[in-house]
């Protein structure tokens, strides 16, 4: 299941001066858990329930009813603990978020907001919140995403048979572009759990359709049953495409009218009760992809310690200058270009679409008329000299469907991966509750 974003809510939060960020109370601060060798302190346990608690009264113009907020306080620290986890396996490993890349990321979140750094500094102060606090908090998000792509994400393949084999199953059901909103609740159940905890999770989730059956609120149910990581969001798992949800949830959603409710469903983590809110979407075909592709080819000169930028753009001055004059632009890309594959075909790309290049090649190419020759230009690889051939309207609607049904593949693929590295990364810490928390 897909994890709340900590960059987008402290957007959210940020953008919303209803919701303060620090207590006009002092807060009693003890540990309420032992996480290896770390501690989690109250005061950091109230800090996170603080901006969930304020949306839920703006929302509901009430306050959480208190066996809810028992519920929401296990399920927040919960999060902290892995958060911890996280944390310490990063820094056992070497993982870092160096200030540069930290700012850089700083300055996206402020020009969403059309703002620079100080302004958006100004304004997260103004309405109460620390800034330094809030940048803390995404330097630890940051460091949890490298520490995901190196654990999980970076292991993880598509191949060409699992593709076609979503794309014949989307295409029989008719769902190929269709997304669903669901609500869920997980009724978890022990690892390795016996008859009688199997039992009590399944009557536990009938207890719950019923009263949900009956005028109980979804979000309410959700927060106080579910071990879902959507709990404390009330059990939204926003819109997702098909191929996003969780394999065994495929047949069952696509057979579901909105507003129908599902469950209790069994799996390995327990008995889940699903809800579609809404459905939306284009059949099959409807739609074609139409794009412009570009027939180019190129020299390369890379930099080193021996061959500086200046020398890099010098040497490719000097070729533009002689293709201008008439020289072959193959022959001089065969003899001085360092990408060795398009070299031999006299520095031949092919057929190129949008997204093939680095950012920073396309952006020149794509300003270029047909045989005209741009000027060098640097990009992550080197120093380029580009020409454009010819251009061309390409209908690309079956590769695009592909990349599409590869990029659900791979987001579903990681998330089940992930969901269980993160458990494996619990069953094995040493964790402790204080005070009675629970």
């Amino acid at each position: 299941m897909k994890k709340l974003s900590i960059v987008a809510f402290l957007i959210v939060l940020i953008s919303n001066p209803s919701v303060p960020v620090m207590a006009e109370t002092e807060i009693l601060d003890y540990i309420v858990a032992v996480v290896n060798d770390d501690v989690i302190v109250n005061s950091t346990l109230q800090q996170e329930l603080r901006p969930i608690l304020e949306q839920w009264r703006k929302k509901t113009n009430s306050l959480l009813p208190q066996k809810d907020l028992e519920n929401l306080e296990k399920q927040v620290l919960e999060r902290l603990i892995m958060t911890a986890l996280q944390l310490q396996l990063a820094k056992r490993t070497g993982i870092q978020v160096e200030d540069s890349a930290l700012n850089k990321r700083l300055r996206e979140i402020a020009a969403k907001k059309n703002q620079d750094l100080q302004s958006l500094r100004d304004s997260i102060e103004k309405k109460g919140y620390s800034y330094e606090n809030m940048r803390e908090r995404i330097r630890e998000q940051m460091i949890l995403d490298r520490l995901h792509l190196r654990q999980v994400v970076s292991r993880i393949s598509v191949t060409e048979r699992e593709i076609d084999n979503f794309l014949a199953n989307q295409i029989q059901q008719g769902t190929i572009n269709h997304e669903y909103h669901l609500w869920h609740i997980l009724i978890a159940t022990p690892e390795a759990p016996s008859p009688e905890d199997i039992e009590a999770s399944k009557q536990k989730a009938n207890l719950v359709i019923k009263k949900i059956k009956q005028g109980a609120a979804w979000h309410e149910m959700a927060l106080q049953f579910s071990g879902s990581s959507q709990a404390a969001e009330g059990g939204d798992l926003g819109w997702r495409k098909m191929g996003e949800l969780p394999t065994f949830f495929n047949s069952i959603v696509n057979n579901m009218a909105v507003g129908e409710i599902k469950g209790p469903i069994r799996d390995s983590s327990g008995f889940h009760i699903i809800k579609l809110v809404d459905k939306r979407g284009d059949e099959w075909g409807s739609k074609q992809t139409i794009i412009t592709q570009t027939k180019v080819r190129h020299i390369l000169i890379k930099t080193n310690e021996l061959v500086s930028d200046l020398e890099a753009e010098a040497r490719l001055e000097e070729l533009k200058f002689r293709i201008e004059q008439g020289d072959d632009f193959v022959p001089l890309a065969r003899a001085n270009s360092e990408d060795t594959t398009s070299a031999a075909n006299g520095g031949l790309l092919g057929w190129v679409s949008p997204g093939d290049v680095v950012p920073e090649f396309e952006k020149v190419m794509s300003n270029l008329s047909e045989n005209q020759v741009s000027k060098p230009f640097k990009s992550r690889y080197g120093w380029h000299l580009v020409q454009v051939l010819e251009y061309r309207k390409h209908n690309n609607t079956d590769q695009a469907l592909r990349t599409r049904a590869k990029q659900q593949i791979r987001q579903r693929k990681i998330e089940e991966e992930l969901e269980s590295w993160l458990g494996q990364l619990r069953d094995e810490a040493y964790v402790e509750y204080r005070n009675n928390v629970f």
